[in-house]
């Protein structure tokens, strides 16, 4: 039985506050909310004045909810959405190889490109447990995976999906391809999505074509990966432009900047993830407005890296704006909030900030829908997905001043109730239906096998 099936199902979750998003607004309203059949079947007006006045009470101990809860007047949001994620790197703590780290390409040479080479299926299997159960800690319940196994490419995707279906969680996953391993493993990565998206979408579970980065891609393998994005009407989910390296590379072999060159072989049709963009140029922004990917920016990866930070104020108003993690964690609300912070330091004033995060979220809730189209603004008859928030508001909770309590308080605040189709995957703080003990215990077990594969001794 899967995760969300174990967990409880709720039927009312009273005194909250619901942040329904919609044309542009973001509209707070303390209310009750009845679910049916795993939908918002009611949504009841409720007195806060009253609230704030009467006794503390709640329906259900902290942490073990019953069918009805007592919010205590915290804040619910549409459940979050992590764009860029590599649940790959989850067994990567603490791990030290040999070999110079100061520039990009030797992180990637001497680190992952070593890592994720050496990742079997038990290992994969043990960091998408993990990954999920962080995600869900998280507030987050829909994730963009971006994996690499290329010593485990057949089945790689079944073994990824199948885990976080389980957790209850969405997905949309894709294998990374490169040509750095050689034509027979290339040919084994688009082979292994062809399969994935023919026999594993589902209304839960999506696929893309995952391609490493341009520079470690031929014009043939983008050309083929381009027809498949044609067969399978799939976009694609690939780094551009994470270093300056790429750039360089770009102009040096083909004479034109990164992502004219993918616009080129065809590759932006498609709805799909452009992930980092640090390093984008001019030319670079007329080819993406032209097609349907966005850019899913991921901060705190690229200060790790030190590769740099895109502008964001220069970002063009139809490029689709989104926030990923790159694996460095699980919530793509701290990117958002280290955007905000970043956009600041930039130069941006308050209201300019403020209105990039706005433009985030928007971003997010029209881009996913072209993946789960029935993916909720908690409105009446949507579908029961929801983070509720740790965090009661302490001063006049309004659209106006949602954006200020979002970014200071909420985004602050871990995640109380995680609820899929009504049912409660977090509740008050804690995992339902996923033993953490165990996930842990399994995820130690793979890291230490990954760690004697790579000939890593821990000492001390």
């Amino acid at each position: 039985m899967s995760a969300a099936r174990r967990a409880p199902e709720l039927l009312e979750i009273r005194n909250l506050w619901l942040c329904r998003f919609g044309d542009g607004a973001v509209r707070p309203e303390f209310c009750h909310l009845r679910i049916a059949d795993g939908r918002i079947a009611e949504i009841r007006p409720a007195d806060y004045r009253g609230y704030l006045a009467g006794p503390p009470g709640r329906t259900g101990p902290a942490g073990k909810p019953g069918r009805v809860i007592d919010a205590g007047a915290r804040v619910a949001t549409p459940p979050g959405i992590n764009f860029h994620e590599h649940l790959y790197s989850r067994l990567a703590k603490g791990l030290s190889l040999p070999g110079p780290m100061e520039e990009f390409r030797d992180i990637l040479e001497n680190l992952w490109w070593r890592l994720d080479a050496a990742l079997d299926a038990d290992m994969v299997a043990a960091c998408a447990r993990l990954g999920s159960a962080q995600a869900l800690l998280c507030g987050v319940s829909y994730v963009f995976d971006h994996h690499s196994s290329p010593g485990f490419v057949r089945g790689s995707l079944d073994a990824l999906g199948s885990v976080l279906a389980e957790a209850g969680l969405r997905a949309v996953c894709c294998l990374e391809t490169s040509d750095r391993h050689g034509a027979e493993v290339t040919e084994a990565c688009l082979e292994e999505q062809r399969a994935f998206m023919r026999r594993s979408a589902s209304s839960d579970l999506k696929g893309l074509v995952g391609l490493h980065a341009p520079f470690t891609l031929s014009d043939r393998t983008l050309g083929r990966a381009a027809a498949l994005c044609r067969e399978s009407a799939a976009g694609i989910h690939i780094h551009l432009a994470e270093d300056a390296y790429e750039q360089r590379y770009s102009r040096e072999h083909f004479g034109c900047t990164a992502a004219v060159r993918l616009d080129r072989l065809g590759l932006l049709q498609y709805p799909g993830i452009l992930a980092h963009g640090v390093h984008l140029e001019k030319e670079d922004w007329p080819a993406i407005g032209r097609g349907r990917c966005a850019l899913a920016v991921n901060p705190d990866s690229n200060l790790n890296n030190a590769v740099g930070l895109g502008r964001y104020g220069e970002i063009p108003g139809e490029v689709i704006l989104l926030a990923g993690t790159d694996g460095m964690h699980a919530s793509p609300f701290r990117s958002i909030k280290q955007m905000f912070l970043l956009h600041r330091h930039q130069g941006a004033s308050l209201p300019e900030s403020f209105e990039l995060v706005r433009r985030v979220c928007f971003d997010q809730i029209r881009f996913v829908r072209s993946f789960f189209p029935d993916y909720p603004g908690l409105n009446p008859g949507d579908r029961a997905d929801l983070t509720v928030w740790d965090y009661s508001p302490p001063s006049p909770f309004t659209g106006d001043s949602f954006w200020g309590h979002l970014v200071y308080g909420v985004l602050e605040s871990p995640a109380w109730i995680v609820c899929m189709q009504g049912r409660a995957l977090v509740c008050g703080g804690g995992l339902c239906g996923l033993d953490i003990e165990s996930i842990t215990r399994s995820a130690a077990r793979q890291g230490a096998r990954l760690f004697e594969k790579l000939g890593v001794i821990p000492h001390g």
